[in-house]
């Protein structure tokens, strides 16, 4: 058997961490995998340590997944394993930035096209894009972008308390 390329060294305030986390069962089943993981890949009190294909057999993993978690707590550290990384961007970038997004709304506010009686989703994303203010649009990004509030200050039920009973005559 070949010697691991990454070799797992918990500390005590670690090991104790990981034990605790696995003990209460009250976190992701993601996390309880890894931790199983790197418990069964510690070297540290004169232990041997488990090759990637024993830990995937005893956690039912792959291992690969082994070899990823032992190269990311040498990397980087336990904290790093533990919590998933933020993603720095949105998956997909926004339509409407600022300066769209208040151009939408002046519309939105402006009287409707003649035979309507208001503005509707539809009627809004075609004439986005027939201004020319965003390349496309949808009805649900017409929606959410205008969205912001369950409350209206125009109204006398604001969403903020219910309503008072009406009297019976």
């Amino acid at each position: 058997m070949r010697e691991q390329e990454y070799v797992v060294k918990l500390n005590k305030k670690e090991r104790v961490r990981l034990e605790g986390l696995l003990r209460r069962g009250k976190s992701a089943a993601q996390l309880q995998t890894r931790a199983r993981i790197l418990l069964h890949a510690d070297r540290g009190r004169a232990r041997a340590s488990w090759s990637n294909e024993q830990i995937a057999e005893a956690v039912r993993c792959c291992p690969a997944l082994c070899g990823r978690v032992r190269k990311q707590y040498v990397e980087h550290g336990l904290g790093a394993v533990l919590t998933r990384k933020k993603r720095e961007t949105p998956p997909v970038p926004p339509i409407f930035d600022g300066e769209k997004e208040a151009r939408l709304i002046q519309l939105a506010c402006s009287p409707p096209p003649e035979g309507h009686g208001g503005w509707s989703l539809r009627l809004l994303a075609d004439k986005v894009v027939e201004l020319k203010i965003v390349d496309h649009a949808g009805r649900n990004t017409i929606g959410n972008v205008l969205k912001k509030t369950n409350s209206s200050r125009i109204l006398k039920s604001n969403g903020s308390s219910r309503r008072k009973p009406t009297p019976l005559s």
